[in-house]
């Protein structure tokens, strides 16, 4: 696996843990509105397994989980003995993920590896490819979606909002798909340095709000979240 960066403490990244975020370099999908750039194209500063061990081993009387995020987490074929490590140490886990590789999430979950997933819902399934800035497998998206849906685990989606990909009817779209969901949060696009895309635009906070509105009657567990 390849490492590009650690946030050392976060009360935000795992809902009510004092965690640490390790983020993970590379990603299949080239989704715009990134605002991890650097660390998706895999261009950061780079740490080893070892370091990223050796710090959660020292924090353990501090830290209770570790967000393991990215990029893309699931591209690395060692990804399970990984969070076996972190595991091991007695830490809880959450994996953020975009849901393209349901059969790696899925040993993951059986194997009692993660404790809470966040995975993202980028957009509709006909805007997907465009929203990603990849060829999306949407099928494999789906079977994600319903393998979280059976409640295995805790879990959350999330979908980043823009004015440049995202509409009421596309986020009406994805409402219905995700309709028996626990939680799904439209998150507001924030412009940063290290975006994919520059171009990009976002939503204002009230825009975003009568979103979350208009989608709630075919989603009833929606929340706004950034603003």
């Amino acid at each position: 696996m390849r490492f590009g960066g650690l946030q050392k403490l976060t009360l935000l990244d795992y809902p009510e843990k004092v965690a640490c975020t390790v983020f993970c370099a590379g990603c299949n999908l080239r989704c715009p509105f990134c605002h991890n750039k650097t660390i998706v194209c895999g261009d950061g500063d780079e740490w080893t397994r070892e370091e990223i061990l050796t710090f959660l081993a020292k924090r353990r009387p501090v830290l209770e989980g570790v967000c393991l995020t990215g990029g893309e987490p699931l591209i690395y074929p060692d990804v399970a003995q990984f969070l076996r490590q972190i595991k091991d140490m007695g830490y809880k886990i959450k994996l953020d993920t975009n849901g393209t590789f349901p059969y790696k999430l899925q040993n993951l979950l059986e194997s009692g590896l993660v404790d809470y997933v966040a995975m993202d819902v980028k957009n509709s399934p006909e805007l997907y490819s465009a929203t990603t800035g990849a060829a999306a497998d949407v099928a494999s998206v789906e079977q994600s979606v319903r393998l979280l849906l059976q409640g295995r685990v805790a879990y959350e989606f999330r979908t980043t909002v823009t004015k440049t990909h995202h509409t009421e009817n596309s986020l009406i779209d994805v409402a219905k798909w995700l309709a028996q969901a626990d939680k799904w949060y439209l998150q507001q696009f924030v412009h940063s340095d290290d975006l994919i895309d520059p171009t990009v635009e976002g939503y204002t906070d009230d825009e975003l709000r009568s979103l979350c509105e208009a989608v709630r009657p075919y989603c009833p567990n929606v929340h706004v979240r950034g603003i």
